[in-house]
This record gives structure tokens, C-alpha cells and sequence, in this order.
């Protein structure tokens, strides 16, 4: 009887037969496909994606008053441009005004002084006349004596006079200091954003205006933690304003938060703009674009600020 034995080939022997030559010809396809990857050009590394910021101005003020009052006249209104040092409001200070004129009036008038003086010279009169009379026998020592007192006396009274005056003066400076209150000006260049109050309205500790500076705008911007470490203070940044017609313009950055925003993993940046013309309005949305590449991972950029750090 004839057996006949079946034989399965597996991976095994099937690799243990592969002739030699084949081997050979398989690993130099596969090299030549390595080289083929390797000379190809590696694609540009992208950059990262703009950032949102939001336009503001330099400074924000809610103008109101010391004291309580009453509007008088607003010379402005929303809108308006004004210039620093320049009155926006007026308040009642019929109370004021007149007290003001009544100091200033005593202030001017040297009628005490000149009376002190004329009773100084008519001292000095007397008493060199006392004196004269003393050398020849005709007065006592007593009568030399008074003499003397009563000079002394004359020029306590001028000193007296004039010290008034001074008292006066400042008292001037007080009332002008209490007038100039219901008066109120702009601290600085800026335009109007809000008004508060009209003419003949009663107020006590609100704000009766609000004023913001436009010729510098900040900008803030919310950045992630990967790109602590790639910004420096003083670095210009392109913003793109979201206005139709707006151009791009550049920024510099001027602060840059040393703490940061663990819940959110970012961090606080303003950038100075100059806005000279007051062309931008402040107020807009805005977007940042850095110039960075994507490539660098937060691990590195980490292991950057640590090195930085020591």
C-alpha cells in the first residue's frame, strides 16, 4: 500500500526557501524607496493660527465732582472731541462767585495798613521830639519812655496790617480753590463716550461724564501658555482690526502677565498702538498675527522658559 503525505507550507518554510538572489533584489527595492522619502522636500511648517484681541483705549475717566451741586451748563456733549484742560461742565456757584469777590476785595484794600503806618510815623515823630526835649531838660526820663512804648505799639500795628493782608491773600486762593469745583475740565486729549446728566439736574456722588483718550489704543490679547516664553516686551505684532476698510498696523507689546491663568492655561498680554489721527475707533474686535510656527510643542517651549529662569 502507498502512502502519500500531504505537505503544508507555512511562514516558516516558506521564508528558509526564498532563494538568495530574490532577498537580495527585495531589501534594494526597499532601500530605494527609503532614499526616494528622504529626498523629497519636507512641506513648510504652518504657522499658528491669529489670535483674538480687543482694541481699547489708553485711558477711560467718569468725570464727576467733589461736591454736591446742581448743573449748571454742559458745554459738550457725546461725541465731542476735547482737549485737556478744556471745560466740559459747569455747575451753579452764585455762593462761591460771591464770596470769592467779597475776599478779594478785602485782599486789595490797604487802607488798615496805611492807617498803621501813619500812626508809626507819628510815633517816630513824637519820639525823637521826646528825646530832643529830654537832652535839654525840658522833658522827664518818663516822657522819653512812653514815647518809646508807643513806637513800639505803631510797629506791632504795621506788622499786624500787613500780616492781614497775607491772611487775606490766602483766603483768596481758598475761594478760588472752592469755585474752580464747580467747574469741571478734561484731564487729558480724548473724545466723549457718555453723558450722564443735563442742565439743572441735582447730583451728588455719580458721574456726570465719561471721557476716553484714543490717541494711543491698548490692546488686549488672551494668549495659551505654549507661547509664554516666544514673546518679549517690545516686540511688534501685526493687528487687523475687524472694521471694513480698516488696514493692518503694527503693535508693540508692553506688558506681559508673569502669572498665569492656571483654570484656562493662558495668559495676559497689552500692546501699545498709536492712533494718532484718532482714525480707529476704539472698541473693536480685532485679531493678532504672531509670525510663529506651529512646529515648536509646549514641552519645548516650557523647557525654554525654565532655562531662561536659571
Amino acid at each position: 500500500m502507498t502512502h502519500r503525505h500531504t505537505y503544508r507550507d507555512h511562514p516558516g518554510h516558506r521564508a528558509a526557501r526564498t532563494p538568495p538572489a530574490l532577498r537580495r533584489a527585495m531589501a534594494a527595492m526597499l532601500a530605494a524607496t527609503v532614499a526616494t522619502a528622504t529626498a523629497q522636500p519636507a512641506p513648510p511648517p504652518a504657522t499658528m493660527a491669529p489670535l483674538a484681541c480687543l482694541i481699547l483705549p489708553e485711558r477711560v475717566a467718569e468725570i464727576g465732582s467733589a461736591v454736591i451741586g446742581i448743573v449748571d451748563a454742559i458745554e459738550v456733549d457725546r461725541g465731542d472731541t476735547v482737549r485737556k484742560g478744556q471745560v466740559l461742565i459747569r455747575l451753579r456757584a452764585e455762593v462761591e462767585r460771591a464770596s470769592n469777590e467779597v475776599a478779594r476785595s478785602r485782599a486789595q484794600s490797604e487802607a488798615e495798613l496805611r492807617g498803621a503806618v501813619a500812626a508809626q510815623d507819628l510815633a517816630q515823630i513824637k519820639l525823637d521830639r521826646s528825646r530832643r526835649l529830654k537832652a535839654e531838660n525840658f522833658v522827664s526820663a518818663q516822657a522819653v519812655e512812653q514815647a518809646e512804648a508807643e513806637m513800639r505799639v505803631a510797629q506791632e500795628k504795621v506788622a499786624q496790617a500787613r500780616e492781614n493782608l497775607r491772611t487775606l491773600a490766602q483766603e483768596v486762593q481758598m475761594s478760588d480753590a472752592q469755585a474752580s469745583q464747580r467747574v469741571l475740565r478734561s484731564p487729558f486729549d480724548g473724545v466723549v463716550t457718555e453723558r450722564y446728566a443735563n442742565p439743572g439736574e441735582r447730583f451728588e456722588d455719580k458721574p456726570l461724564l465719561k471721557v476716553a483718550a484714543i490717541h494711543r489704543l491698548r490692546v488686549e490679547v488672551v494668549a495659551p501658555t505654549a507661547l509664554f516664553g516666544r514673546l518679549r516686551p517690545g516686540q511688534e505684532l501685526l493687528v487687523h482690526p475687524e472694521l471694513p476698510g480698516a488696514a493692518p498696523r503694527k503693535a508693540q507689546i508692553a506688558q506681559i502677565d508673569r502669572v498665569l491663568d492656571p483654570a484656562s492655561n493662558t495668559f495676559r498680554l497689552r500692546l501699545d498702538m498709536p492712533n494718532g489721527d484718532a482714525s480707529l475707533p476704539a472698541g473693536l474686535r480685532c485679531k493678532i498675527d504672531l509670525g510663529l510656527s506651529a512646529a515648536q510643542s509646549p514641552v519645548g517651549v516650557a523647557s525654554g522658559v525654565g532655562e531662561a529662569a536659571r
